[in-house]
C-alpha cells in the first residue's frame, strides 16, 4: 500500500485525550540535548523566550509504502507531513506573534529527518529523540506501531523551559499551526 504523505485521507479516526500529556502543563522540561537537522544540538529546557515544539510519530516518503499497513487506522498517526507543512506555511505568523523558536520533534533519526526537512523546505529544524531520552524523561505520550515506539502527536508552547500551554491530542494535524496561532491571538487579547 502506497500513500501520499502530503494529503490526509477522509475519515481518519480522531484521537481521544487519554490524559497521557496532562502532567506536562506547567512543568519544567528536563534538560536533554537533541540533535537538530541543522547540525546543532538543542535542549528545549534551555531555550530563552517562547518556543513552539510539535511532536509527531514519523514522516513518510512520497512513493513509499506506509510505515505499517494499518497506519491510517491508528488514531492520530497519519498527518506528519501535512502538520510540518502547516508550521512551514505559518512560520512567519508564529514569529509575528512572539514565538522565538519553532521545532518539530520525532523519534526518527536526524539523517531521516534531514530528508523531510529538505524536501518540505522547512524554515526551522526538526529535533531527533531517536534514543527517546526526552520522551522518557518528560514522559511524553507514545504508542507502538511497526515494532517501534513513536510519539503521539502533541504541540507544546514553552516559555523559558516551562510548558505554558499544551495541545493534545492534535487533530486535524494539517491545522496544528493555525490552532497555535488562534491560541496566541486569544492570549494577547486576554
Amino acid at each position: 500500500m502506497s500513500a501520499n504523505p502530503n494529503t490526509l485521507p477522509d475519515n481518519l479516526p480522531v484521537p481521544e485525550d487519554d490524559g497521557a500529556a496532562a502532567h506536562l502543563r506547567g512543568s519544567r522540561l528536563p534538560d536533554v540535548a537533541l540533535r537538530a537537522t541543522d547540525g546543532s544540538t538543542i535542549s528545549l529546557a534551555k531555550l530563552k523566550g517562547r518556543t513552539v515544539a510539535y511532536a509527531y510519530p514519523r514522516t513518510g516518503e512520497p512513493g513509499k509504502p506506509t510505515f505499517t499497513p494499518d497506519w491510517d487506522a491508528i488514531p492520530g498517526a497519519r498527518g506528519c507531513t501535512p502538520q510540518s507543512c502547516d508550521f512551514r506555511d505559518h512560520f512567519n505568523d508564529l514569529k509575528g506573534l512572539g514565538v522565538d523558536h519553532v521545532y518539530g520533534l520525532s523519534t526518527q533519526t536526524s539523517a531521516y529527518q534531514q530528508e523531510a526537512a529538505s524536501r518540505l523546505h522547512l524554515p526551522f529544524a526538526i529535533l531527533s529523540d531517536a534514543h527517546r531520552a526526552l520522551t522518557m524523561a518528560a514522559r511524553l505520550p507514545t504508542f507502538e506501531a511497526g515494532g517501534e515506539t513513536l510519539l503521539k502527536r502533541l504541540t507544546l508552547v514553552i516559555d523559558d523551559g516551562v510548558v505554558t500551554h499544551l495541545f493534545y491530542p492534535v487533530f486535524p494535524p494539517d491545522q496544528s499551526a493555525r490552532q497555535v496561532i488562534a491560541w496566541l491571538e486569544e492570549s494577547r487579547q486576554a
